[in-house]
């Protein structure tokens, strides 16, 4: 019995039900998700674009903005296509270690969209408290070692959980009643002791949202009161308004997934399909809005880009 007990057996697939509930809506559904997805790559390449091909774009805030694309190209590329081709082919199959590849990339990338907006906001606090040492602060070395100290945490703390869900028997079936293949959604197919699991997951989402959440409150409280001490008020607008974008950005990421968590364990009567949306706004939102927020935020990328877009005109 010990031999069988290490063979885990798992399904070669599994099945994703899409929007449980919604099925008959799902091509309706598909075209809001669809235009989402589209705006998110073509904000993103464009934003990439402009800050890679101008010179004057190579300063700390930009780099890091340039990092925050790139994770929201992957974090919304991982589940898009696959939700799409569930919405208008109805293709819901998905093979069990493409499963956890795609929650692997899911959750790793999210984990490193909140460092990134961690040290843009390290980089606020850096240009308005500490001007003079803003070039001697934030080199070129530090920002490659953030970006990599951003990737290593995301990897470090999800590569235990697709080894973790290789070793279960999953005796509830291969239905996964979700759009992608999310943790918990995985887990709850799972038979045996899945409490690691359970705490391991919580004790992570808690872990990266209320650490880098107060990292950031912190910043912004500095912020603030260097902002306020500024004798005038033209000069306080001018100052806080670098930081309107990177607060917009903020909100887009930590808002719906504070709204989840908190449905999760107070809305548990809540239709399925309420939670599911919840959760592919969360995924869909940030990448979709990032670009835009800094676009029309930020005087050299708005710039750059109404030039891009009127020269293709011409």
């Amino acid at each position: 019995t010990s031999a069988s007990n290490i063979t885990s057996t798992h399904p070669s697939v599994f099945v994703l039900m899409g929007i449980p509930g919604l099925q008959h809506l799902h091509n309706w559904i598909s075209i809001p998700f669809c235009s989402a997805y589209t705006l998110a790559l073509l904000g993103n390449c464009t934003l990439l674009f402009i800050i890679q091909t101008d010179a004057a774009l190579h300063e700390p805030m930009y780099l890091f903005l340039a990092m925050l694309a790139v994770i929201d190209l992957v974090l919304s590329s991982t589940t898009l296509p696959k939700m799409l081709a569930i919405f208008w082919f109805r293709d819901r199959e998905i093979n069990f270690y493409a499963c956890l590849v795609q929650m692997f990339f899911l959750h790793s990338f999210s984990i490193m969209e909140s460092a990134m907006l961690l040290a843009m906001a390290f980089d606020r606090y850096v240009a308005i408290c500490k001007p003079l040492h803003y070039t001697t602060v934030l080199t070129g070395s530090l920002i490659t070692r953030i970006g990599m100290a951003a990737v290593t945490r995301a990897v470090t703390l999800m590569t235990p959980l697709p080894f973790l869900l290789r070793r279960f028997h999953y005796c509830r079936g291969p239905l996964i009643a979700h759009c992608y293949c999310e943790h918990m959604a995985v887990v709850r197919l799972a038979c045996g002791d899945t409490r690691f699991n359970n705490i391991y997951g919580i004790a992570v989402a808690m872990f990266i949202v209320v650490l880098d959440l107060l990292f950031v409150i912190l910043s912004y409280i500095f912020i603030l009161r260097a902002v306020l001490r500024l004798s005038s008020q033209e000069a306080r607008y001018k100052v806080f308004g670098t930081c309107v974008s990177h607060i917009g950005a903020i909100l887009a990421f930590y808002t719906p997934v504070v709204i989840s968590s908190v449905m999760h364990r107070v809305a548990r009567q809540a239709a399925p399909h309420v939670h599911i949306l919840f959760a592919n706004f969360y995924l869909l939102f940030p990448p979709m809005i990032n670009p835009i927020i800094y676009g029309v935020k930020t005087k050299q990328i708005r710039k750059r880009a109404l030039g891009l877009f009127s020269r293709k005109d011409v």
